[in-house]
């Protein structure tokens, strides 16, 4: 079966298309399509000087029009991911690092090769009295209390992350007394407990920013950021940490690595 040719304005005559981006198809679809691969290798690294080639070479590469690589090239300036200036090209505004969400690591840990992760620390102090909603994930009494920090992560220079947390009281206090500022809460929990830590649920959201959460992330108001919430247990089953998590959806990809397990009749 012979593949479609695009034929298109601005298209180079008889080039192949790949069988789903048809010219009869939405120009605005097409593009989407297009946006979507691209973003892809932004998010994988391929253009690691920030670069990227021409509207007419990523057409070649890609097997799409110009027009279509144009407008898509548009969204993902819209995104805040590339920027195009005439006579410089277009480049990625700025790199976006891979977090995986299939084992449980610290973010220090996780972004380990690329780059300096340095902690802003806001607040780290006892609280008497914890939030009904966070003592009922922690599986304590409200009037246990616990350990509250906020702490605002840096990577080479450029805010990453805002990262709010409640201890229990027990492990909290020992953090407490802990390196917040430059080393991950994790590795203060393995060691002040003596324990290893051993699951955690996450959810993430995809929310925008309220203004004081852009303000302290350098991103404008009701810009998209994940929000990603975090319930941590010891190796014993026992919750310790609740987060809350705010990540500039802009420097980040979240990835996992799943598996299909065996499904039994």
């Amino acid at each position: 079966m012979n593949e479609p040719v695009d034929a298109s304005p601005g298209s180079s005559s008889g080039r192949r298309i790949p069988a789903g981006w048809v010219s009869s198809q939405p120009r605005a679809e097409r593009a989407r399509q297009v946006a979507d691969v691209l973003r892809y290798q932004i998010t994988a690294g391929k253009f690691a000087d920030g670069a990227l080639p021409d509207e007419r070479s990523l057409g070649e590469q890609l097997g799409a029009s110009r027009n279509a690589v144009r407008e898509a090239l548009d969204l993902l300036r819209l995104e805040g991911l590339i920027i195009r200036r005439r006579g410089v090209g277009t480049r990625v505004v700025l790199p976006k690092y891979g977090h995986g969400l299939d084992r449980l690591a610290g973010l220090a840990e996780a972004m380990t090769g690329y780059g300096e992760i340095t902690n802003q620390v806001r607040s780290a102090r006892r609280v008497t009295e914890l939030p009904v909603p966070i003592a009922e994930r922690l599986e304590v009494d409200p009037s246990a209390g616990g350990v509250y920090l906020e702490r605002l992560r840096w990577l080479d220079g450029l805010p990453l992350s805002l990262d709010t947390t409640y201890l229990t009281a027990d492990v909290g206090c020992g953090v407490l007394d802990g390196d917040l500022a430059g080393r991950d809460v994790f590795t203060l929990l393995e060691e002040t407990t003596g324990h290893l830590l051993g699951s955690a649920e996450v959810t993430v959201h995809a929310v925008t920013a309220d203004p004081d959460t852009a303000a302290l992330l350098q991103i404008p108001d009701h810009a998209a950021v994940f929000a990603l919430e975090r319930l941590t247990r010891l190796s014993d089953g026992r919750p310790v940490d609740a987060e809350s998590i705010r990540i500039r959806a802009d420097r980040m990809a979240l990835t996992a690595t799943l598996h299909r397990g065996h499904v039994q009749p």
